[in-house]
């Protein structure tokens, strides 16, 4: 007989749902946290719906989903910020590329252990999030949103190795996904799984 799934547990994530972004719209509950399993150790963020509710929406769906799997933490700028969210296989990042949504209002400050969704201007937010390493006020004006903070494990986030800084290329990784940042960024630090805590 088989073993009942243990309360909490996921069920495994299916490329074949993250390859349909249009159909992960589920709304998140007012306060949730999520577990990262690093490579450095466990980092747990709390997301308040109340701060930026589409970027909780859409980190509930990407994490709920397995998105986050195997993510490398492939931009660490020490005192400022890591950034993560461009997955491990290329066809995934394709889909996710042309899934934007529009912005949240800024009503929390980029503080340190804040984390926020990326952008390349006004309503381009695809999957891309960064914690904040310190306070970084400038951003909020920039129309930066906090949806989130971590709440245990800062210091594992402070240990991610920033060796390479800003050398990989998000368009080479969006294309070729962790083949290439294996071959050329071996010690990058990464999320071995993203889950929902219940």
């Amino acid at each position: 007989k088989p073993e009942a799934a243990k309360p909490g547990a996921r069920k495994a994530p299916s490329r074949k749902a993250l390859l349909n972004p249009s159909a992960l719209k589920e709304k998140a509950p007012a306060v949730y946290k999520v577990k990262f399993e690093t490579t450095k150790g466990d980092v747990i963020i709390e997301v308040d719906r109340a701060w930026a509710p589409k970027g909780a929406d859409r980190f509930y769906n990407l994490v709920k989903n397995g998105f986050f799997d195997d993510c490398r933490f492939f931009r660490v700028v020490s005192n400022f910020i890591v950034q993560f969210g461009l997955g491990p296989d290329p066809a995934v990042n394709r889909v996710w590329e042309g899934s934007r949504f529009t912005d949240d209002p800024v009503t929390k400050t980029n503080r340190k252990g804040s984390i926020t969704f990326a952008t390349a201007g006004p309503n381009t937010r695809t999957t891309q999030v960064f914690i904040n390493f310190k306070a970084n006020a400038f951003l909020d004006n920039q129309g930066f949103a906090p949806f989130g903070r971590v709440v245990k494990g800062m210091d594992v986030v402070e240990s991610f190795y920033a060796g390479y800084g800003e050398k990989p290329d998000q368009a080479l990784i969006r294309n070729q996904g962790n083949k290439y940042l294996k071959a050329k960024f071996p010690k990058l630090d990464y999320i071995k799984k993203a889950t929902i805590m219940e």
